[in-house]
């Protein structure tokens, strides 16, 4: 263990005794909230994904309050921004940025990939985002409109990305397979 790793666990150690002293956070609510936090990945959007997929009221649900839905499915979002989740259509695609720094949903996709924090695929997403789509091999029909939308530290964007054909009958533990973590931000499309 190195000395910094040592010395982040005394300071994380330090601050949750001052919380639970202080009546904060009880140890039990730290160490429950850790263990989401070290949970969270792109898995726990794709769950969410596929059973808006299989099911048409948890989807009606997830598109009227994210954060609620992902709560129903046990992903706990207690004292985070809220989370909004935007459907792709046949005539709208999504794709989230954050154009300040890297608000990201991480607690349904985890900690956010090193390009998205990056200064140019924040710019692209904005200024060209149907470039930046196709070097991702994402390339719509003319007629689909992009629809660019800023993630910010008050509220937090995921994409609910368009079932691909041929998945008639699949359950939701097959979909989610198919579900990268570039499909709930935009970027790319799942396919089979």
């Amino acid at each position: 263990m190195s000395l910094l790793e040592t010395d982040g666990e005394r300071l994380f150690e330090a601050v949750s005794a001052l919380l639970a002293e202080r009546g904060i956070a009880t140890p039990s609510e730290i160490a429950t909230r850790r263990a989401a936090t070290d949970a969270a990945s792109p898995g726990q959007g794709a769950r969410m994904v596929a059973r808006a997929w299989t099911d048409a009221s948890f989807r009606a649900r997830m598109l009227a309050d994210g954060t609620a839905a992902a709560e129903e499915i046990g992903i706990p979002m207690r004292g985070l921004p809220p989370l909004g989740v935007l459907e792709n259509t046949a005539e709208t695609h999504h794709l989230v940025v954050c154009t300040l720094c890297s608000c990201y949903p991480r607690a349904v996709l985890g900690y956010p990939p090193f390009w998205f924090k990056s200064a140019g695929y924040r710019a692209r997403a904005v200024r060209d985002p149907r470039g930046l789509l196709a070097e991702w091999g994402t390339h719509l029909a003319s007629g689909v409109k992009v629809r660019v939308v800023d993630s910010t530290a008050d509220y937090r964007w995921m994409v609910l990305p368009m079932r691909p054909a041929g998945t008639d009958g699949w359950d939701a533990a097959r979909l989610a397979g198919l579900l990268r973590e570039g499909d709930m931000i935009g970027v790319t499309v799942p396919g089979v």
